[in-house]
């Protein structure tokens, strides 16, 4: 499996990053957008909107793997693959994650964001805060010659530390011209195991953290992953070059800074 690892070219990085570049542009007009009383329905189709005749892209989830909807709304117990519905409206207490592909010039972007409403709990504000920098210490470790058990270990050891358990049943994956390429990427691990990190390869990590147990369950819809015990779940994601020297985000918001190294 590893041999099939692609090492992306000049050009097409230079295209991924136009890609990513636009994905960002999505989050940050849902930033003035999500809120409580919208339902995850108006959330999809004003994504679909902004990214077909805005940005002048196209929605890579849709119709792949036969899902029909542009992104994955994964609120409060849900961990993953979140189906929107016209019925699901946002409250003022939920979180919810927001899990969107976008495609330009052949080469997909992909990228999730966690938005947490104005009367969240304490709780539930560490859980996302924890995730999301549980995925740069993940992040801060890729450069050439470092493993993918490296990235593993830092998301696991971070999210563990306050008490969080690591979905194991989802991970990262490399991604271009294909959603989903080589190689996976774990976000748990022993260091220095795994493949060896190489200039030109461009994957995802997405850490999914649990407030209480890892275990999960698929509900009968067939998409729509939760947490067994019903408490909160929480991811975040980024697609990343790796660089000759370290890492380049290609997925970055400009609200984001990039932690000091």
């Amino acid at each position: 499996m590893h041999s099939q690892v692609m090492i992306k070219s000049e050009e097409d990085i230079s295209l991924m990053r136009k890609s990513g570049k636009l994905l960002a542009q999505v989050f940050k007009m849902l930033d003035e957008y999500v809120q409580p009383g919208i339902s995850s329905m108006d959330i999809n189709n004003k994504v679909e909107e902004y990214i077909v005749n805005e940005l002048n892209a196209r929605p890579a989830s849709k119709g792949q793997y036969g899902y029909q909807y542009v992104l994955n709304s994964s609120i409060n117990e849900v961990v993953c693959h979140g189906v929107p519905k016209e019925a699901e409206i946002l409250k003022s207490g939920d979180i919810i994650n927001l899990d969107i592909t976008l495609e330009k010039n052949g080469f997909i972007a992909d990228s999730s964001k966690m938005y947490v409403m104005p009367s969240a709990s304490p709780l539930a504000i560490q859980l996302v805060k924890t995730t999301y920098n549980a995925m740069w210490e993940g992040i801060k470790h890729v450069k050439p010659g470092a493993k993918f058990g490296d990235i593993g270990h830092a998301i696991q050891r971070h999210a563990e530390s306050y008490g969080y358990s690591i979905v194991r049943e989802y991970c990262g994956h490399g991604i271009g011209r294909e959603m989903h390429e080589e190689p996976q990427v774990l976000h748990y691990g022993k260091p220095n195991s795994g493949l060896t990190l190489k200039e030109g390869m461009i994957f995802t990590i997405e850490p999914m953290v649990n407030q209480g147990t890892a275990k999960i369950k698929t509900k009968k819809d067939g998409w729509t992953v939760v947490t067994r015990d019903k408490k909160l779940s929480a991811q975040s994601e980024h697609t990343v070059l790796v660089t000759r020297t370290g890492y380049e985000v290609l997925t970055l918001r400009e609200d984001e800074k990039l932690p000091m190294l």
